[in-house]
C-alpha cells in the first residue's frame, strides 16, 4: 500500500545521505521533494503543510548540521514526524471491554468491509483475548446482510442473534444487549447498516442504537481506498455519532496509503486495525512504528520475528540451536530452513518487510530469484538417502548424477547446493563461537521470548546509519548478505543463492 510513497521518499533521501555537510537549502529542496511525495501519495494539503513544517523546524536546527552524518539524521527526524502523525493515544489494538457484556459498534458506509471487519475482529478476540462474543447485524436494508455475518460466524465458530424478521435496528439492538447479559457473553458486536454516502437517516439510526447500547468502543470502518474522502467520511461520523477508533480495510490493495496519515493527524482518532486481505485472521494491529518504518525502506523486522515465532517450534529451535553451535549443520538443517522459509510466505514476502528491501526486490527479479529456487532446493535434498543429508561429504560424481537426474535438475545446481550447504555451516561454527554466549544463542533467545530482541538486532533501537550499512551490504551482494536473521538460524538467504536463477 505504501510502495509508491517509499520509493519517492527513497530517492529523496538517497540524495540527501550522499552529500557531506548539508545547507538549509539542501534540507528545504528535499522537504519540497518529500512534499510533493506526500500528496501524490494521497496525503490531505493542511497535513503535508503541518507536518513538513514540524520537520523543517527540526531539520534546520544547528544538531543536524554539525551531525557526522546530517543526511542519516534528517531520515531519522522524517521517520519520528511519521510515527509521531500515524500515532494514537494508548495501546495499538487495545479495546475498552472490560465490564461484561461490553457492546462494540461498527460504523461505516456500505461496502467498506464492515461486516467482514465485524467477524475477523470477533475472531481475534474469541482467540487472542479468549472472550465470549456475540455478533448481531442490524442491517435490515441490504438483502442477506444479516446471513453474511450468520454464516462468517459459523465459519469462525462465534454465536450470532437469532435473526427475527421484521424487526427494527433499535429493536435487534435491545435484543442483543438482552441476549449478551443473559448468556454470561464478555463481548457483543454490533453491525450497523451502511449507505453509499453519509445521509441523515443513516447517522439517526446509528445515533439511536449508540443511545440505547451505549458502547464502549464505536469503531469506524474505512475503504483504505477511499483516499481523502475517507477523511470526510470519518470526520462526519465522529461529529453526529462519537468514534473512539478507525478500522482501515483493503490496506493490501495500490491505494496510496496518504488516508492512513489524513485520517489520524484531522481526526484525532487512532487506527486501531487495519484488513490486509478477506480471510478471517487478516486482520492486523496498526502499529505507527512499523508502518513508518516500511514506509522509509527501514523494513519490519519486528514483524518478520512474529512470523517466524508462528511457524517454528520452539524445542526445535532449541535442537537446531545446540547442533549448529558444534558446527553441525546437514542437508536435513538446510532442508527445514528452506521449508521454514516457504512457510513464511517464501523469499517475496520475507524481503517486503527486510531494511533496504525495495531497492533488493528489483534485484531479485533481475536475478530471477523466486520461490521456484526454494521449491527445487528442497527437491535436491529430498532426492538424497538418509546417509548422504547427514554425511553431505560422501557425494562423489556418481552419486551426485543420481540425485540431480532424480530432481530433474543439473548437476550443476546440486554442486551450488553444496557450496551454499558448506559456507552456512562454516558460518554457524564461527557464530556459535562468536561474543558473549555466542551471536546465534542470542538471536535465538530474542525469536522465542527469552529477554526480548538480542543486543543490537531490535530496530528501534537501531542507528539508522547502521540499518543503512545494512541495507547497503545486502544490496551490493544479494544473497548471503541476509546473514544472522533470529531464528532461521543465521543465513535467511542462504549465501550462494545468488549462482541459482535463470537459466542460460
Amino acid at each position: 500500500m505504501f510502495e509508491s510513497l517509499s520509493e519517492r521518499l527513497g530517492g529523496v533521501f538517497d540524495r540527501l545521505t550522499k552529500q557531506g555537510a548539508l545547507s538549509e537549502d539542501d534540507v528545504r529542496t528535499a522537504l519540497r521533494e518529500v512534499r510533493v511525495a506526500l500528496l501524490e501519495a494521497d496525503v490531505s494539503l493542511p497535513v503535508a503543510r503541518q507536518f513538513i513544517k514540524a520537520v523543517e523546524k527540526k531539520a534546520t536546527g544547528a544538531a543536524v548540521t554539525k551531525s557526522v552524518t546530517p543526511g542519516q539524521q534528517v531520515v531519522k527526524i522524517v521517520h519520528d514526524e511519521l510515527i509521531a502523525t500515524l500515532a494514537g493515544e494508548g495501546e495499538p489494538g487495545a479495546l475498552r471491554i472490560d465490564n461484561a457484556p461490553a457492546p462494540i459498534l461498527m460504523v461505516g458506509l456500505q461496502g467498506s468491509g464492515k461486516t467482514t471487519t465485524t467477524a475477523k475482529l470477533a475472531k481475534r478476540l474469541k482467540e487472542r483475548d479468549r472472550k465470549k462474543v456475540l455478533m448481531a447485524s442490524l442491517d435490515v436494508n441490504r438483502p442477506a446482510a444479516m446471513e453474511q455475518l450468520q454464516i462468517l460466524g459459523q465459519q469462525i465458530g462465534v454465536d450470532t442473534l437469532p435473526i427475527v424478521k421484521g424487526e427494527d435496528p433499535v429493536a435487534i439492538a435491545k435484543r442483543a444487549k438482552t441476549q449478551a447479559s443473559l448468556g454470561g457473553y464478555d463481548v457483543y458486536m454490533l453491525d450497523t447498516a451502511g449507505r453509499l454516502h453519509i445521509d441523515a437517516e443513516l447517522i439517526q439510526q446509528a445515533a439511536d442504537v449508540r443511545d440505547v447500547v451505549n458502547p464502549r468502543e464505536t469503531l469506524l470502518v474505512v475503504d483504505g481506498l477511499t483516499g481523502q474522502d475517507a477523511v470526510n467520511v470519518a470526520t462526519e461520523f465522529d461529529d453526529k455519532i462519537g468514534v473512539s477508533g478507525v478500522v482501515l480495510t483493503r490496506m493490501d490493495g495500490d491505494g496510496r496509503g496518504g488516508a492512513a496519515l489524513s485520517m489520524r493527524a484531522i481526526t484525532g482518532k487512532p487506527i486501531k486495525f487495519v484488513g490486509l486481505g478477506e480471510k478471517m485472521d487478516a486482520l492486523e494491529t496498526f502499529e505507527p512504528e512499523r508502518v513508518a518504518g516500511r514506509i522509509l525502506g527501514m523494513g519490519d523486522i519486528v514483524a518478520l520475528v512474529e512470523k517466524a515465532q508462528q511457524t517454528l517450534e520452539a524445542e526445535q529451535a532449541e535442537r537446531m540451536m545446540k547442533r549448529f553451535q558444534k558446527g553441525q549443520f546437514n542437508m536435513n538443517d538446510l532442508k527445514m530452513q528452506l521449508e521454514q522459509m516457504v512457510k513464511m510466505g517464501g523469499l517475496g514476502a520475507m524481503m517486503q518487510m527486510m531494511p533496504g528491501a525495495a531497492k533488493m526486490a528489483k534485484q531479485m527479479d533481475e536475478a530471477g530469484l523466486d520461490d521456484k529456487i526454494l521449491r527445487q532446493q528442497i527437491a535436491l535434498i529430498n532426492s538424497m538417502t538418509k546417509k548422504e543429508r547427514a554425511n553431505p561429504q560422501l557425494l562423489q560424481a556418481s552419486r551426485k548424477k543420481r540425485i540431480a537426474a532424480g530432481a530433474g535438475m543439473d548437476v550443476a545446481d546440486l554442486n551450488k547446493l553444496l557450496k551454499m550447504q558448506r559456507q552456512m555451516s562454516d558460518m554457524m561454527k564461527k557464530m556459535g563461537k562468536m561474543g558473549k554466549g555466542g551471536m546465534l544463542k542470542q538471536a535465538m533467545k530474542g525469536m522465542f521470548g527469552k529477554g526480548g530482541m538480542p543486543e543490537g538486532m531490535d530496530p528501534s533501537q537501531m542507528d539508522p546509519k547502521q540499518i543503512e550499512a545494512a541495507a547497503k551490504a545486502m544490496g551490493g551482494k544479494m544473497p548471503g548478505g541476509l546473514g544472522g536473521m533470529p531464528g532461521m538460524g543465521g543465513g535467511a538467504l542462504p549465501p550462494g543463492l545468488g549462482g541459482f536463477g535463470k537459466k542460460k
